[in-house]
């Protein structure tokens, strides 16, 4: 062996030792973290998204005893759907952004269902942020409950450990709009960008409250429209201070039973038993789509009002200039609008959707009375992200506009 190849062995086995004590020392940390940072790897994306619990510690919601069922009709998805004078074909569309899963609801049928990439009916798939829109119904609850005396007060009057911090004395309404004001870089594709400091610091472990904690402030609260994922996360932390109960275990008592969902779900923990509030979520498509169900009936399910129907109104309205969509909001960074944590897509056309990344949506159109889930691994959103968020809608609006021309005869469930 040359000189160069026992070099080049000789520091190959120094750092396989080090691996191997950095692994022995840290534990689990050290193993989460090469998970985390291989997360969305070509190879491993689709596997991992359907199976996170491999990789975090999680918290259960058991499926009910009883489910509801959906009835069941057949539909054809439209050909093609257009954006911006451009035709897009709707299976090609679906591959090229790596679908995993798409559900399709007329009302309470089930018009549509279908499973790609090893997804299946009863498996988990990560929401990512449309954990975001549970999370709002959940407030919603506590506030009716009394639990929480105003959303105009401040998160602080329940949160005290925050004053000082960029969440001292902004009101819960602006968390719930994301226009809280704290400065927080959520782009993706940078490394030291404040969400992907995020996402090291829950594969250390290391408790989410501290990181929020070390937010600042940038804008006046309630001023700008600017998305920021610890704010849905400080949300769930007001839930369990409010309840004094786990976030899990409040949603499976006022969602997960009165929805009667058919499957366990289950949410992603950090090192303090705390709930990924701001994105944590795995459930099935099914029971993502009874979600949407309720919400498309105003917060009613069943003949029982779950979330408020006044919240539900103000959940999915733009209710100030800066929250309104459209390209030129100078008091935005997004050309969508935003409620207490659902997306209003521009044009508006008074349709809302939860929307995750990677393409994953809850998307609901109250005038089609349609509802359609979609889970995805699309490895092409970060270079595409507005784009491929305004193509989707496009196709679902597409969707429920030929749902809303079916013949009447043609709806009838079995």
């Amino acid at each position: 062996m040359s000189s160069q190849g026992k070099y080049l062995g000789s520091i190959r086995s120094v750092t396989a030792l080090i691996v191997v004590a950095y692994a022995l020392y840290f534990g689990p940390a050290a193993v989460r973290l090469y998970q985390v940072i291989h997360l969305h790897d070509e190879e491993r994306i689709v596997e991992n998204f359907l199976n996170m619990d491999r990789i975090f510690p999680v918290r259960t919601m058991s499926a009910p005893e009883e489910t509801f069922e959906f009835k069941q009709s057949f539909f054809t998805l439209p050909e093609t759907f257009s954006r911006d004078g451009k035709d897009y074909v709707t299976e090609d569309y679906l591959e090229y952004t790596q679908s995993t899963g798409m559900l399709v609801l007329r009302g309470d049928v089930n018009l549509y269902e279908k499973y790609w990439l090893g997804h299946r009916e009863d498996g988990h798939h990560i929401s990512w942020s449309v954990a975001k829109s549970f999370v709002s119904a959940l407030v919603g609850i506590a506030v009716a409950e009394g639990k929480i005396k105003s959303i105009d007060e401040p998160i602080t009057t329940y949160l005290p450990e925050f004053e000082g911090t960029g969440y001292h004395e902004v009101p819960i309404k602006d968390l719930l709009q994301m226009s809280s004001g704290v400065r927080f870089n959520e782009d993706y594709s940078d490394y030291e960008s404040d969400i992907n400091r995020f996402g090291r610091t829950m594969a250390f472990g290391t408790s989410m409250a501290k990181f929020a904690k070390s937010l600042t402030r940038k804008r006046e609260p309630g001023s700008y429209h600017h998305y920021v994922s610890i704010d849905t996360q400080v949300l769930g932390m007001l839930i369990r201070r409010v309840t004094g109960e786990s976030l899990a275990g409040y949603m499976q008592r006022k969602i997960w039973d009165p929805l009667q969902m058919e499957h366990d779900a289950k949410w992603l923990l950090d090192s303090t038993d705390m709930e990924m509030a701001l994105g944590g979520l795995n459930a099935s498509m099914r029971d993502y789509a009874r979600f949407g169900l309720m919400y498309l009936n105003g917060g009613s399910f069943g003949g029982q009002q779950i979330v408020p129907a006044q919240w539900v109104r103000d959940s999915t309205t733009p209710s100030a200039p800066h929250l309104l969509p459209g390209k030129d909001n100078p008091a935005s960074s997004s050309s969508w609008g935003y409620g207490y944590q659902w997306w209003l897509p521009e044009p508006y056309e008074q349709d809302f959707t939860a929307a995750g990344i990677y393409n994953q949506y809850i998307y609901v159109n109250p005038k089609a009375r349609v509802v359609i889930v979609k889970t995805s691994a699309n490895l092409g959103y970060l270079a595409e992200r507005q784009m491929s968020k305004d193509l989707h809608i496009a196709m679902f609006r597409a969707i429920a506009a030929s749902v809303a021309a079916m013949p009447s005869e043609t709806m009838a469930a079995r």
